[in-house]
């Protein structure tokens, strides 16, 4: 385990999970947070995307873990990392001077995170606190959500500080979790970023764990399923685990009596894709614009396996691929499209084409 590592002074490279909406990939990261937590680990877990910039959400999920930490003793390690803080914040914050926890630091080192330059200010914070964390044969989490949507320069600076932890062995795990295109966006704010993380990609559940998700449960209160009815399950969900939640919560509502039934799932199975299309698909659907749902709609022909840019443009009637480059931009911004590859874009949500394809002309 990396936490392991990383308390017996051998950390481990950075994690990036990344895959499609809806396949675990915050819960991985929130479990992890957890683990860390458990372990006496300092953590800051932040989602992306939000109208706050990435420096504010981090000291302010920063703040919590070290005024933990903050006892009249206080040594001068915890000193230099208040005082660190303290600067970090005065860059968003002008009343962070106010932020001492109590403490004298008027001979404390420490501070110089306020130059104005994320990954500068950033690197200095991580060191100061993870020298912190490491007293106690401990480290620091910096985990981040929907870590696709981080402007450029947090994504250099969010590579700069794995590259710093790596060459210097701090006790520190960069965990970022998002979108496909995850990876492709690392490496174009620094060439270097397939070497300073691991890259994890999320999928749907094989047929027996995915079995296991809709039985398990349903057994440790007594109640068994047909093995027809987990079946369908698996297939009408294609091992997705959101997916397998609300089938499973449907077919569970529906249910008259033990065992779970194939009727059960038949019926369950109508109340699932009511609730998934007017929350899950239609929080999407109901973002684009009309001209971005044509797009849309040209895209689900081809199902969930994904469309060449100039079929699009072709079934759209457009001469050229570059006049559907700004609707292309706008719904990848939204998050409703990748591309995984040039020339190729595809949904983020898996059946995503279906619910397009259910929809009126």
């Amino acid at each position: 385990m990396a936490l392991e590592r990383a308390e017996a002074g051998r950390p481990s490279q950075s994690v990036v999970l990344y895959g499609l909406r809806g396949v675990g990939k915050t819960v991985l990261l929130i479990d992890l947070a957890a683990t860390a937590r458990r372990r006496g680990w300092m953590v800051a877990t932040v989602e992306a995307g939000t109208d706050k910039s990435l420096r504010q959400m981090l000291g302010e999920a920063l703040h919590p873990a070290l005024a933990d930490l903050v006892k009249p003793s206080a040594g001068q390690r915890l000193r230099r990392a208040v005082r660190t803080f303290a600067s970090f914040k005065t860059t968003y914050d002008l009343s962070a001077n106010a932020v001492t926890f109590g403490l004298d630091l008027a001979d404390a080192s420490g501070g110089d995170a306020d130059s104005g330059v994320l990954e500068t200010d950033l690197a200095k914070l991580v060191e100061d606190m993870s020298g912190l964390a490491a007293q106690s044969n401990r480290g620091l989490v910096l985990g981040i959500d929907e870590a696709q949507d981080l402007a450029s320069d947090q994504l250099v600076a969010i590579c700069g500080v794995a590259h710093r932890v790596s060459q210097q062995g701090w006790p520190v795990l960069v965990a970022l979790a998002g979108l496909p295109s995850l990876p492709r966006v690392l490496s174009e704010a620094k060439s270097y970023a397939e070497r300073l993380f691991t890259y994890t990609r999320i999928e749907q559940l094989h047929p027996g764990a995915a079995k296991a998700a809709i039985v398990t449960p349903a057994a440790a209160v007594g109640v068994e399923w047909e093995s027809a009815a987990v079946d369908r399950v698996v297939r009408d969900t294609h091992g997705y685990p959101y997916f397998l939640q609300q089938y499973g919560q449907a077919t569970w509502t529906v249910a008259e009596s033990a065992p779970i039934r194939l009727h059960d799932v038949e019926v369950g199975s109508q109340l699932a894709v009511a609730r998934l299309d007017a929350g899950f698909f239609r929080a999407r659907w109901d973002r684009a614009t009309n001209a971005e749902k044509r797009y849309l709609k040209a895209m689900a022909v081809d199902g969930d396996r994904g469309s060449g840019s100039g079929e699009v443009a072709e079934r759209l009637g457009k001469p050229k691929v570059s006049l559907l480059g700004p609707t292309r931009a706008r719904l990848i911004s939204k998050g409703i499209i990748y591309a995984p590859d040039h020339g190729v874009i595809a949904f983020t949500v898996p059946n995503m084409a279906d619910f397009i394809n259910r929809q009126p002309q």
